[in-house]
């Protein structure tokens, strides 16, 4: 009787869910006409790029976070984004040494584009080439998806509608300036774009024409894609002459809580606590009277860096910490040949973004400051754990798991 009556319930679900998304498909043409197109026009956009770009696209009803007409947005889960989850995971050897071994065999290849762009940027060779590789593979990467219909589609009903709009234009932009046609415009699933995965804003801002053909190709030209990251990074400030970082050894009576970019110090007076370059190496001479801060992206439960001002630089290509680790580490094995790191990581509770902004709602109802409540783990997140684990007589371990989501009552 109960397989009877789920056959039926299946039967009856199949042709609303039908009947509902045709609907909503409907809303979704009738969308880009009275919401869409006005803001392509004042965009400059002609209406026949407008329809070209639009020919026969539908929702795509597989991506994440969709939020349907009328419908209340989903509970935030475990984050999807390979960096904000567990950095053991992210940094897995077959990743890192795989990524760096086929950036040496690229700088050779693109010595020359290499070489002017440094000239031009100040951003050194092995810095392009880990984010090449760690965006897509040097350009192996399968980048599948229509960029006009992710784009629509989270335009049209996803919880950053306003942000994909913007997004979209900006794609219909690059199409009416002549960089490449509606159906050869490809991105990942969040609409990022060809090799260097720059959002369409960002293309326009910063793809440059690394071969001298008057385009900015970053699908086909691995000149263009090498050229464009480069601009990028420079433009976001990129200091030319100073390195991203070095892992380091903490004393045991230096707090987790003193991570950040707004507690810089002078590398020097980092030493002069007590921090130590990994296998007894000192730090340069030239960056130990500049400032630098202290990152602990796992916190006590992983390695320990002393990074500049260009690690966060990185980090305006990618917001997460372990992200802009990863290219500054890939990227000195790319030019030096360095070894894995030298502490490990612990392993970590997976815990869903609901979960991380439970806990860090609690400790903000507490008076410190998480940055909000965005269930991702950020350094302001990490030490506020750090500072309430010492004001409650916790050894501070700086990083949310299971028991401290419950000792905070969440």
């Amino acid at each position: 009787m109960f397989r009877f009556c789920a056959v039926i319930l299946i039967l009856l679900a199949g042709p609303a869910l039908a009947q509902s998304r045709a609907q909503i498909e409907t809303q979704f043409r009738s969308w880009q006409e009275t919401t869409l197109w006005p803001q392509v026009s004042r965009a400059g956009v002609s209406r026949a790029v407008f329809d070209a770009a639009l020919n026969g696209v539908t929702l795509d009803w597989d991506l994440p976070d969709l939020v349907a007409p009328g419908s209340a947005p989903a509970p935030r889960g475990v984050p999807r984004q390979a960096e904000f989850r567990a950095p053991a995971r992210y940094f897995a050897p077959s990743t890192v040494n795989g990524t760096a071994s086929t950036g040496r065999q690229m700088a050779q290849r693109h010595a020359a584009t290499l070489a002017a762009t440094t000239r031009a940027t100040g951003v050194p060779a092995h810095i392009i080439l880990a984010i090449w590789g760690r965006e897509s593979a040097y350009g192996r990467a399968a980048i599948p998806h229509d960029a006009v219909r992710v784009l629509g589609t989270k335009a049209f009903m996803s919880t950053r509608a306003d942000y994909f709009t913007a997004e979209l234009v900006a794609a219909m932009q690059i199409m009416q300036a002549g960089h490449v046609s509606p159906r050869a415009m490809k991105s990942s699933w969040a609409g990022a774009l060809g090799q260097p995965q720059f959002m369409p804003s960002n293309f326009l801002r910063y793809a440059a024409d690394g071969n001298g053909d008057g385009r900015a190709d970053i699908w086909g030209s691995e000149a263009d894609t090498i050229a464009s990251i480069g601009t990028y990074l420079v433009q976001h400030g990129w200091v030319a002459g100073r390195d991203w970082g070095f892992e380091v050894t903490l004393p045991g009576n230096l707090s987790c809580a003193l991570e950040g970019p707004d507690q810089g110090r002078r590398i020097a007076d980092w030493e002069a606590a007590g921090v130590t370059r990994v296998g007894n190496r000192a730090f340069p001479a030239h960056e130990r009277g500049q400032v630098g801060y202290l990152l602990m992206p796992a916190g006590r439960g992983g390695p320990a860096f002393i990074v500049t001002p260009n690690f966060y630089v990185l980090k305006e290509y990618n917001e997460s910490d372990l992200y802009a680790l990863f290219v500054g580490h890939v990227g000195d094995k790319i030019a030096y040949g360095v070894g894995p790191f030298t502490a490990g990581w612990d392993s970590i509770d997976t815990l869903t973004r609901g979960q991380v902004a439970a806990m860090q709602t609690s400790l903000m109802r507490m008076g410190l400051d998480t940055g909000g409540a965005d269930g991702l783990a950020g350094f302001r997140t990490r030490r506020s754990i750090g500072q309430w684990q010492q004001a409650t007589g916790q050894a501070p371990t700086c990083f949310p798991d299971r028991a401290i989501l419950r000792a905070l009552g969440r």
